[in-house]
Order: structure tokens, then sequence, then C-alpha cells
């Protein structure tokens, strides 16, 4: 028997920084009514779903900072969303700005996104590694990418777990461009990369242009859902947001590299596919049998250098 499940990412149009929690969960809980009209049973939200994308901002006053965090999960506002999602038996994911006290009584700061399961629970939790952007203020910019100021880098790795009968990982945003991302999920046997992003569509400092720019968003989705045998569903916040440019684009892309299902406007849409997580098994007996196929021996650069060393001249 095929393992089924019917999936849809929740693409978000623009969030004001004016806009409050419970406006934006309130957008979010009409989308999720809608997907159970339509029979989808997962829902993949975007990166900091339940804001404006802070960190083109520069700001030094930690109380103006908080405020876009959120110190509980479900907390006050998102315990409507949980409730809904368990009333409705739909599982999703969920970005957010996370602030925590671990360690000793230590405040950290992670950009964050969970997987909730049917009944509303909360089964896996991961942290974005791989922080774009700068820690200072740059004047040239004609907005700042501040996530180095503002977030740690997650301390989680990036585990998967069993639920909703398939195997399922996270990762945030930049994390897509990376190989290693998709390929340590790989190796724990992916079947569901979900993924929620906040790009600009124009660099800022660099033109590349909007064109090349959702060409490299979804060729590294694709990229990674082939060479893994998985599939990926990659969830935009677009449109024009406190006058920055986003990408939509969101997506849902097979295991064989092929986008399924692509978002058709910059506003709140539900991107549908049903999802056979029985087809990742083809490639990952064949052309990217890991056990067949790899060679370690050859790789160990990977996790001893960062930057690239060239040979001498």
């Amino acid at each position: 028997m095929s393992r089924l499940l019917k999936a849809a990412a929740a693409q978000m149009g623009p969030i004001a920084r004016s806009e409050t929690r419970r406006q934006v969960v309130d957008r979010m809980l009409e989308m999720l009514r809608e997907a159970n009209g339509k029979g989808v049973k997962l829902l993949v939200y975007p990166e900091m779903a339940l804001t404006t994308f802070f960190p083109r901002w520069y700001m030094t006053d930690q109380a103006e900072i908080d405020a876009f965090f959120e110190t509980e999960m479900p907390g006050p506002e998102t315990r409507r969303l949980f409730e809904a999602a368990e009333a409705l038996g739909i599982g999703f994911y969920l970005g957010y700005c996370e602030k925590i006290v671990e360690g000793g009584g230590v405040t950290h700061r992670y950009n964050t996104s969970i997987i909730v399961d049917q009944r509303g629970k909360i089964v896996g939790k991961y942290r974005k590694v791989h922080l774009p952007g700068h820690a200072e203020y740059e004047p040239q910019r004609p907005w700042q990418h501040l996530e180095k100021r503002y977030f740690e880098v997650g301390n989680l790795g990036f585990p998967v777990w069993r639920t909703m009968d398939a195997i399922m990982g996270m990762c945030i945003c930049n994390d897509r461009r990376w190989p290693e991302t998709f390929r340590v999920m790989g190796l724990k046997g992916v079947e569901l990369v979900m993924l929620g992003y906040n790009t600009p569509s124009e660099n800022g400092v660099a033109p590349e242009g909007a064109k090349r720019r959702m060409f490299h968003n979804h060729l590294s989705m694709q990229a990674g859902a082939y060479q893994n045998g998985t599939y990926v569903i990659g969830t935009a916040k677009g449109g024009m947001e406190e006058g920055v440019p986003m990408l939509a684009g969101s997506c849902i892309v097979d295991p064989n590299g092929e986008i399924v299902a692509l978002a058709q406007t910059e506003g709140d849409e539900l991107v549908i596919a049903e999802l056979d997580f029985d087809k990742c098994k083809f490639i990952k007996s064949t052309v990217f049998n890991f056990a067949q196929h790899r060679r370690i021996e050859h790789y160990g650069i990977i996790t001893s250098q960062t930057g690239a060393v060239l040979p001498p001249e």
C-alpha cells in the first residue's frame, strides 16, 4: 500500500510591521480551514511566519528586538492554530523567532521551525544553521540583512523524525543553498524536507535580478530533492513587505527533482500536491544508493575545512 499524504505550501503575502500576532494567526487559520476543505493533511508555513522580516532593520534596543520573538510555543496567540489543526487533523510546519533560556540561565535567540503532528503535538524542532547576511550596519545597503546580529547559529543539527507515516526533516531559508543540509538528512533516510523562506527578490548590493534569484531558489531545492530522493516543500513569504520586494515561488518538488506544484501569486496561497513517499525508494536504491556508491574516504575536506584553499601557483 502506498503511503500517500496530501500536503500544501501555505505561502503568505507581506506582513506589515504594524500587524499583530492575532491578525497574522487569523490569516494562517483561514488558510488552514481552506486546506481542510481541499483534503490537505500537512501544511507548511513560511520562515518567521508570525512577524515581518525584521532583520532588514538595524536596531540596538533589545526590547524592540525581542518583540519579534516567541518565548513559548504554543503561546497565547499561536495556541489557536494548534487547537484548530488538532480539531481538523492537520499537521503543520511553522517558522518563528525563538527566545529561550537554556544552559545555566543563558538567554539564546534562534531562527526556529517546528513540526506539529495531526494531534497538535510538537514532534520536532530545528534551529537555522546557515545564517546569511552580516552583523553590523552597512550603509551601502538599501536594506539590511542582519540575521548574524539577531540570531545564534542553530545547535540542533539536521535531525529527522518519523511522523505522519514518513521520515521528515526541516531547514530554513538560506539552508537550502547548502548541499550539506540535504545530504545530512538524506543520510538519515529523509523523505520530506520542509523549509520556509523570506528572501528579497533583489540582492540589494549586487545586480542579480529577480529572475536569477528565483532560478537559484528553485535550483537548490530541486537539486536537494533529486540528490537525496526526497520531496521538498518550500514556502515563501512574498510580495512587497515594508518596502522590500520578497520572492514568492513557493513550490513542492518530487524525489526526481521536478516541481509538481508552484505558486501563481505573491500573496496568501495554498500550493497543493499529493505526496507518495514510496516514490522516494527508486532514487534511494539506484542512482543515489548511498551505501553502494558513496566514497567517504575522499570527502574529509568537507568537514575539516570551511573556506577554499587554492592549489599552489
